[in-house]
């Protein structure tokens, strides 16, 4: 495989993680009830609706602690996504330093994202989401494989 392609399939799928998170942040961060976005899989999570939570008088400030919450995951996943693109950006990852190092992060990240979501909320329609992610790392890690042993020839 020519090395300018495999060298694309390397930083192109991590790049396009780090947009996807990017593109979805505001969600979180602006909604006006961002606890909605997930509403099925968190009321199968929470065992009630949330008109029935929400309707008991000692939850009368959790729609403000919910919003608080999203905004600050929003914050973060925003974050994330940024630092994501920057790095890949900046060093196109072409030098197996940079692809040694964020590969096995981004592979932990993701299996912990894979374990929250199957044991919290599989229902999620975000885990299709990680079922893309996760085929974006894994044809970035292939590539990576096959350029780092490239290099060696």
């Amino acid at each position: 495989m020519p090395q300018k392609l495999l060298h694309n399939l390397v930083w192109i799928p991590i790049a396009i993680i780090g947009l996807t998170a990017v593109l979805l942040s505001p969600g979180w961060m602006f909604s006006s009830e961002p606890w909605m976005l997930d509403k099925t899989a968190n009321e199968a999570l929470l065992d009630l609706s949330y008109d029935e939570l929400f309707s008991q008088d000692v939850n009368r400030n959790l729609p403000d602690y919910l919003t608080l919450m999203y905004r600050f995951f929003g914050l973060w996943v925003f974050a994330v996504g940024s630092l994501i693109l920057a790095f890949v950006l900046i060093t196109k990852m072409g030098t197996s330093l940079a692809r040694n190092t964020i590969l096995p992060i981004l592979g932990v990240v993701l299996i912990a994202v894979y374990c929250i979501e199957f044991r919290f909320i599989p229902s999620s329609h975000f885990v299709y989401l990680s079922h893309f992610h996760m085929l974006c790392f894994l044809i970035s890690a292939v590539a990576s494989v096959k350029l780092n042993r490239s290099d060696l020839l």
